[in-house]
């Protein structure tokens, strides 16, 4: 009891400078992009035109690029889901519309643009079968997820922080592979996307940052629970059509590492920025379990590195009923 009232008087104490947070990492709903600014105008006389030239420039994209595209749209598609973990966080009162509800719902309606955009997108290119993405997407939502967080707001802040670095990096380098096919609509869809998620981890980075000053010992060893647990994919239970749950996960995740979007290194290297930027080497006051979880901390990212260069990327397609029989190759 005396730990769970610690961590809501920090978060209350926190909660006073949202405003300023929704200030400087969100950005008002008039003045940012929406999906239907980079996309074909169908209410213009030239849309065919432009519905052609998408279609055209779609088709020079190989066989695990669209895998990967798919399983980072339907990612994005299941934002029900992560928004409804966020509200259940001891702290947030989403009926009182707290400063942190406010934050939620505006962090959703920024990240709800991103699947429009790239759901938009799949479906006027004509290169993958909607309806079977339609049905992983709604298998995913009634899924749900479990990311290791329970309703505690320390270790969401320190997926949070993780989470949204890593989608940064996926969508960014999605749309520098598209941009080497010469597919410009796309690559600026992602770019622009993968702003957007930079944005969201600084600000998440940010909470973890303030928290260490109020409550050190319990921060560090929040981080320390969700390395040990390690940062799980949002779309950990990904499947397909008549298939069991978590069934695509690893497919996908093996097509994102010979892409070279996002790879174990990636997550490595997450893990150092982290370290440095929260600069837990110099925090001080630690209680004697916090110094260990500080020791384990600094020294994961060295031992995952040494395992994970003995570790070989399956290099054999999967076969996934999102891109079949569209002759992409």
């Amino acid at each position: 009891m005396i730990l769970k009232n610690k961590r809501l008087e920090v978060m209350k104490t926190v909660e006073k400078s949202v405003d300023d947070y929704v200030k400087n990492y969100l950005i008002p709903v008039e003045e940012i992009w929406q999906p239907t600014d980079l996309l074909p105008n169908l209410q213009s006389d030239n849309y065919m035109e432009e519905l052609t030239q998408m279609r055209e420039e779609a088709k020079e994209l190989p066989y695990d690029f669209w895998v990967v595209l798919v399983g980072d749209m339907v990612t994005e598609e299941a934002l029900p889901t992560y928004e409804s973990w966020l509200m259940d966080m001891e702290g947030v009162d989403q009926h009182g519309r707290d400063g942190w509800s406010k934050w939620i719902r505006q962090w959703t309606g920024e990240e709800n643009r991103h699947g429009d955009t790239l759901n938009k997108y799949l479906y006027l290119c004509g290169r993958v079968n909607m309806r079977e993405i339609e049905i992983t997407t709604h298998h995913l939502i009634n899924d749900g997820f479990d990311i290791g967080t329970g309703r505690d707001p320390y270790k969401n802040f320190v997926y949070t922080s993780f989470q949204e670095l890593a989608t940064n990096i996926s969508h960014k380098r999605v749309g520098q592979l598209a941009r080497k096919k010469n597919n410009k609509m796309l690559a600026k869809m992602c770019k622009l996307i993968s702003g957007d998620e930079m944005r969201h981890h600084l600000a998440y980075r940010e909470f973890v940052k303030t928290i260490l000053e109020y409550d050190p010992s319990e921060m560090i060893l929040a981080f320390e629970d969700m390395m040990k647990k390690k940062i799980v994919m949002p779309a950990q239970f990904l499947r397909e059509s008549g298939e069991g749950l978590a069934s695509a996960f690893e497919n996908f995740s093996n097509a994102a590492q010979r892409l070279g979007v996002y790879t174990t290194f990636d997550y490595i290297d997450i893990m150092e920025k982290l370290n440095s930027y929260w600069e837990i080497d110099k925090l001080n006051s630690l209680t004697d379990e916090a110094e260990r979880a500080r020791d384990y901390l600094m020294k994961l990212p060295d031992r995952m590195r040494r395992i994970a260069n003995r570790i070989a990327v399956p290099q054999d397609q999967t076969q996934f009923k999102w891109v079949e029989n569209n002759g992409i190759v």
